[in-house]
């Protein structure tokens, strides 16, 4: 494979001059520091209050990160990227409402959404977050006392919740498995999103559980291994084993998404941190879990989710030297939408199987996560720089400077 992640030509071939100029100012307004701060602070507030700024926030970084406010406004999003031949990771982007009832409706939501993928072949999977039809304290308490052993089976000690709470418990193992049951049937991929650290325990060992019901024949649950945590590698590695070939685990990697959350905890509760100790170490983790999981391809799948040309570069070399096709049916790659355009189109003009995760929801639903890609914008060193970077080249080769 030939991949350069320098050709813009591919990678914005979607966007108009317009969307273009439109990133630029957007991309430029987030590597001001101050202003993502003060913007991400203050626009839910705005939101609250109603006042009329939401068709400004649709024409903007709403355009730019999420599929839509419905699914009817997403296809249009799935159809223009499937013509590049890049696939869909669709997510219900709306935070998590707890109470019983609010539960139900989110479990609903998430097979609605994998019929609707069903119905698209540009949508092999859809994003599933346990917290969504999972009560936090709830899995708070599970964690505490939760065992490896136990996790990587797929089984938690109930006996330290009240018997409230285990009737709770098993409502939630219900729900999961309701989704996967629909996402086998309609052979739809359901990748869990990971956890903070203190309630990762049980997220873990109900995804492992349906992993081994549901995975006896191709990888349709996933789960997801943040590399900035010092351990994960190691967990990835043991899940393998303790599938004992019975069935096929299924993994998204990801550099992660709570890394100053979970340090400020481990501070203020006055235990070791979770988190790497260094950038350096995470990215030595995330490759060599690529490695792991190419040297083992025909034993797991893996979903390569980085927005880090290095280490989607390492990847597509260790395929071409393992004579791993581009396409094969265990290796997928993925970012963001609205972001890393240069990986993604330019992987897909090379063969790959690649995929935008792409949030679609009401606005003021979705506001949350589009204030948490401001912030990564805003907070990832070289991040903004390297979108910005890119969008001037195309514009420059489009108007022949």
């Amino acid at each position: 494979m030939t991949i350069s992640f320098e050709n813009t030509e591919n990678a914005f071939a979607y966007k108009t001059n317009q969307d273009l100029r439109l990133a630029k100012l957007l991309f430029s307004t987030m590597g001001i520091g101050w202003l993502v701060k003060l913007g991400t602070k203050v626009t839910p507030v705005l939101m609250n209050i109603g006042l009329p700024i939401k068709g400004l926030i649709k024409k903007t970084i709403f355009t730019q990160f999420v599929g839509g406010e419905t699914l009817e406004e997403t296809s249009r999003v799935v159809e223009m990227l499937a013509k590049h031949h890049v696939q869909v990771i669709l997510d219900y982007g709306v935070e998590g409402k707890e109470g019983e009832e609010n539960f139900d409706k989110a479990a609903e939501e998430f097979i609605n959404v994998i019929h609707y993928a069903a119905s698209e072949p540009n949508i092999p999977f859809i994003s599933v977050k346990l917290t969504g039809f999972a009560r936090f304290s709830l899995l708070e308490k599970l964690h505490a006392t939760a065992d490896m052993a136990g996790v990587l089976q797929g089984t938690l000690v109930l006996p330290a919740l009240n018997s409230n709470e285990q009737d709770e418990w098993e409502r939630v193992c219900k729900r999961m498995r309701r989704i996967c049951i629909a996402a086998v049937e309609s052979n739809t991929g359901v990748l869990i999103d990971a956890e903070e650290s203190w309630i990762q325990a049980p997220v873990d060992a109900l995804t492992n559980q349906m992993m081994q019901e549901f995975n006896r024949e191709e990888p349709v649950i996933y789960n997801t291994i943040q590399l900035y945590r010092h351990d994960r590698f190691s967990f990835l590695k043991e899940t393998l084993a303790a599938s004992g070939s019975d069935y096929l685990p299924g993994f998204k990697i990801v550099r992660g998404a709570y890394m100053e959350k979970e340090r400020a905890r481990a501070e203020a509760m006055n235990y070791p941190s979770p988190v790497q100790k260094d950038k350096g170490s995470t990215d030595a983790d995330y490759n060599a879990a690529i490695d792991f999981c190419l040297a083992h391809i025909s034993e797991l799948a893996v979903i390569i989710a980085s927005h880090n040309e290095e280490s989607n570069l390492h990847a597509t070399d260790t395929m071409e030297k393992l004579e791993i096709s581009p396409a094969h049916s265990h290796v997928h790659f993925s970012q963001l939408y609205g972001m890393s355009d240069n990986i993604t189109f330019n992987l897909a003009m090379a063969g790959c199987s690649v995929s935008k995760y792409l949030p679609f929801g009401p606005i003021e639903d979705v506001i949350p996560y589009l204030m948490r890609r401001a912030q990564e914008n805003s907070s990832v060193s070289g991040q903004t720089g390297r979108q910005l970077s890119l969008i001037k080249k195309e514009l420059a080769r489009r108007s022949g400077k």
